[in-house]
């Protein structure tokens, strides 16, 4: 039986090749199972043993085989290896897996199937007529692998009953994924997890030593003896602690006074704080550093804490990163450093010494200044930030530059297309353009036209090497860090209008239901006709005066896309929420002025949907020709745990939120209505997102499952912003020898290198979302420095054993409200986990409830500053501050001043 896949590509020559890609399916492959009268001489290799006696299992005392799953596999192959341990089925789905996952664990399990004395057989179920099944739409690759091997468990089950009534053998799955387990039981497989089999064991009891300790939370390491001298980002070994020294993760919230004092008392007072206020059944595993395998030390920034002593030359420098120790310099400089931020390095750590011992490196400046604190969140976030070098910038176009004849070549014109850009205001580094005309078919052509930077950065130069190495382009709030020099960024490839620019088109031709009935991709010439901000975009749409080109393509646009994200939410696509601040500077000092959260529209989420499908067009291509290299962006599910507080979060107002799937959520948002609270949905919305796992890029080579969890797309990918992100330039070069536009290079068709690609990229988001949240963070203390003590309406997101963290709506500001604080007289607090709900004095607190809390800058510790909240309404005795600022305690800073100078 022959399965076959048809499709067609364009050659770089022009012309059109036939690809057939065909799948063989037989009725003459083996089951393995030695003396098997149905399967006859059709095995091949180590076969199993008819009679597997030699195991005697309390869970199956019948005669019987073992099939693992992929993770089975991969994170008990110790126990696979175990002389006790034989008759094993390893599906060539597993096998294919594994292989992709881990070349060292792919090894192990061809070196034991080789060993004939083990009887492992290896079953190619991708191949057997009876066994191979196609992936459904909308399931993930993952999820038709599970199917896969539970469709040949049942198969085998069916298989051996034919050939040995009598004894009964049977087939066991083993599985670690316990909805996996769930599935083989209700279609009638035995099915178990790897420890349930192994204790099942009784003649094997050492088989349990050799278990795999899969915990997910990695193991705790509290306070600093069992820290043992390791520092944050070291790679260390750890001694699990006997389970009575276990402790717990903890809902108490400290009050962060920063280190001001060399007090190990307050150490260890911080830690008997956090043992005490645990519930045994929350312990976790807990354990100590042993020995340190790689010191992955780098320079730090922080600020000098000045020695007592005079004429000292020995002091005490505290970095700006909370999860690193002091550290002890000596320098003559002291008097001059006080007050500034600088950089220090770590020498070594004396096994005698409670900090490690430094030096001292460079002075950035006064602690405070914008530049100085800009410079430090850049550093500390490792955000790569240096001038371009002079070999990146010999490699720029001269100017003036011109597209010739030669770059015409194998380039569609498109300049008579109505094409216009809709970005935010101030936007200079334009990535996308987009067009929507009538074809004289009635049908609809809608383009979306991406600066074409893969044309200026060829692969493996220096300008490549330093966009590979930046991998995003960093935006502060009053600052742009780019990836690329800014000749390119905010000329060359920025789709400006009323001028020609080379790009790489998506163009789809659709009906008026925004169904695609062809997608092609070129390399083009455009010309913008208007470069707008999303308002003015808005404007033109909803102005009856105005019925230009322009608008008239802005309009089918818009109507399109509504039609697209109504579609997509219909799929499972979520709608989160998560608020994001703009401030307004003042023009001579460019202090923050005003902060207000970000007014979405129409226009917003016109041009986020022709985005998203786009990606997911490209991705489909690029992996259709590159099935092992192509670069993509995956959204894993979060695991059940995750949505513990959002569950209980609508479980207090009565509201039940599933999330046994993306669409189960999704539709249990939307119908998360309250006529009497309509803040409710943005706040579960906005809980929702904290949920959520990080998506990341990854090789399509390298793993099997492709599905973005947030979009409900099966596949995803970069492709729309190649002046901002170095993965869209990857996949551009992709594509462009996928459509024959270019020739392609080693490093595009080698796997590992494009994996080893990935993780920096991974590194490098996570890295500029940090350093954007800082900068942010940062603006907002300088507002409020300027704006002095406010009063604003909040509402509770979380509640914790001692404290409320709220968020208040006109500033998009999350902060924490505490109950504790040191030198007052403490509340009765009782805190409910279940509800969750926090109880201080007769007032009790819930998970959205609305509050009126008392903001203001809290400038006591010059290294840290922070906004400190406090509750204004509900009127609590004692804990609640009273509305007018005037009688507002705010020596508090100033005490702290005094007693440090003690």
């Amino acid at each position: 039986m022959l399965k076959s896949r048809t499709f067609l590509k364009k050659t770089r020559a022009g012309g059109v090749m036939k690809i057939v890609r065909e799948h063989y399916l037989r009725d003459d492959i083996g089951c393995g199972a030695s003396g098997c009268a149905a399967c006859g001489g059709a095995h091949e290799g180590t076969v199993l043993e008819p009679q597997p006696l030699d195991r005697v299992s309390s869970v199956c005392p019948q005669p019987h085989y073992l099939l693992p799953d992929t993770n089975v596999l991969l994170h008990q192959i110790d126990v696979l290896e175990d002389p006790a341990i034989r008759n094993v089925i390893v599906l060539q789905t597993v096998l294919q897996e594994v292989r992709n996952r881990s070349a060292p664990v792919y090894k192990r399990i061809r070196d034991v199937t080789n060993n004939q004395e083990k009887h492992f057989y290896t079953f190619t179920n991708e191949h057997h007529r009876e066994t191979y099944v196609e992936q459904l739409q909308g399931e993930t690759s993952n999820d038709r692998n599970d199917r896969a091997i539970r469709v040949a468990a049942k198969w085998y089950n069916e298989h051996l009953k034919k050939m040995s009534a009598e004894n009964q053998l049977r087939v066991i799955f083993i599985t670690n994924d316990r909805k996996n387990k769930e599935k083989a039981i209700e279609e009638g497989i035995p099915a178990f997890t790897c420890e349930e089999y192994v204790k099942s064991l009784t003649a094997h009891p050492e088989l349990i030593d050799r278990l795999a300790c899969l915990s997910e939370e990695g193991i705790i390491l509290q306070g600093l003896k069992n820290l043992n001298r390791a520092v944050h980002e070291d790679i260390v070994a750890v001694e699990l602690l006997p389970k009575n020294q276990w402790v717990a993760p903890s809902s108490v919230v400290l009050l962060d006074e920063g280190q001001n004092e060399d007090d190990m008392e307050k150490e260890e007072e911080r830690e008997r704080i956090l043992k005490t206020a645990v519930s045994e059944k929350m312990l976790k595993p807990t354990g100590r550093v042993v020995g340190i395998i790689r010191r992955n030390w780098r320079p730090y920034c922080g600020m000098l804490s000045k020695s007592d002593i005079k004429e000292s030359r020995r002091h005490l420098f505290t970095p700006a990163e909370k999860r690193i120790p002091r550290i002890r310099i000596e320098t003559r400089q002291a008097s001059t450093l006080e007050g500034q931020r600088i950089i220090v390095a770590i020498d070594g750590w004396p096994r005698n010494s409670r900090y490690p011992n430094g030096h001292f490196v460079k002075n950035l400046g006064e602690v405070g200044d914008k530049e100085t604190e800009t410079e430090v969140l850049l550093l500390e976030h490792d955000v790569p930030h240096q001038p371009f070098s002079q070999a990146v910038l010999s490699l720029l176009p001269k100017m003036p530059w011109r597209i010739t004849e030669k770059d015409m070549k194998n380039r569609e014109d498109l300049r008579h297309l109505c094409v216009c850009s809709v970005d935010p205001p101030g936007c200079t580094d334009i990535d996308d353009a987009l067009h929507c005309r009538e074809l004289e078919n009635g049908n609809l052509e809608v383009g979306v036209h991406i600066a074409d930077v893969s044309y200026f950065i060829r692969p493996g130069n220096a300008l490549d090497q330093e966009s590979a190495r930046r991998g995003t382009t960093v935006y502060l709030c009053e600052k742009r860090i780019d990836m690329v020099p800014e000749l390119l960024s905010s000329n060359l490839c920025s789709l400006r209008s009323n001028v020609d620019r080379l790009a790489f088109s998506c163009i789809w031709e659709m009906n008026h239901n925004a169904e695609i009935l062809k997608t092609r991709f070129t390399k083009s010439v455009i010309n913008s006709k208007a470069s707008l901000t999303y308002a003015e975009a808005q404007m033109r749409i909803d102005s009856a005066a105005m019925n230009d080109s322009i608008t008239t393509s802005l309009r089918g646009l818009n109507k399109l896309a509504k039609i697209l994200k109504k579609r997509r939410i219909e799929n499972g696509a979520l709608t989160l929420s998560s608020p994001e601040v703009r401030f307004h500077m003042d023009s001579e000092t460019h202090d923050p002025i005003d902060l207000q959260t970000k007014e979405l529209r129409e226009t917003n989420s016109m041009v986020e949907e022709f985005m998203l499908l786009a990606n997911i067009s490209v991705a489909k291509k690029i992996h259709e020709e590159f099935s092992e290299h192509a670069l993509l962006r995956r959204h894993p599910a979060p695991p059940p745990s995750n949505y513990e507080i959002l569950v209980k979060a609508g479980k207090s107002k009565n509201l039940e939120i599933k999330t046994d799937t993306a669409k189960a959520l999704a539709d249990s948002l939307d119908r998360a209505d309250s006529p009497t609270f309509p803040y409710l949905n943005t706040l579960l919305r906005i809980l929702a997102t904290r949920c959520m796992m990080q998506a990341v890029y990854f090789c399509s080579g390298m793993d099997t499952d492709f599905h973005h969890y947030g979009l409900a797309s099966p596949i995803y990918t970069h492709f729309t912003s190649p002046i901002r992100r170095y993965a869209d330039i990857i996949v551009h070069r992709l594509l462009a020898v996928a459509v024959g536009a270019d020739c392609t290079y080693p490093e595009l068709t080698d796997k590992h290198k494009l994996a080893d690609l990935c993780k920096n990229l991974n590194f490098r988001h996570k890295m500029a979302q940090y350093a954007q949240r800082a900068s942010v963070s940062f603006h907002t203390q300088l507002f409020f420095k300027s704006k002095g003590i406010v009063s604003e309406e909040a509402y509770i997101l979380f509640v914790r054993k001692n404290a409320i963290v709220v968020l208040i709506p006109k500033y998009g500001l999350e902060g924490t409200v505490f109950f504790e604080e040191k030198d007052k007289p403490k509340p009765r607090l009782t805190y409910d986990d279940e509800i969750p709900s926090l109880k201080i004095e007769d007032t009790v607190f819930h998970i959205f409830d609305k509050v009126k809390v008392k903001i203001m800058l809290d400038s006591s510790n010059l290294q840290h500053q922070k906004i400190r909240m406090s509750l204004v309404e509900p009127q609590i005795p004692g804990i609640s501050v009273p509305t007018d600022t005037s009688n507002m305690d705010i020596s508090e800073p100033e005490r702290k001043k005094k007693k440090l100078q003690k």
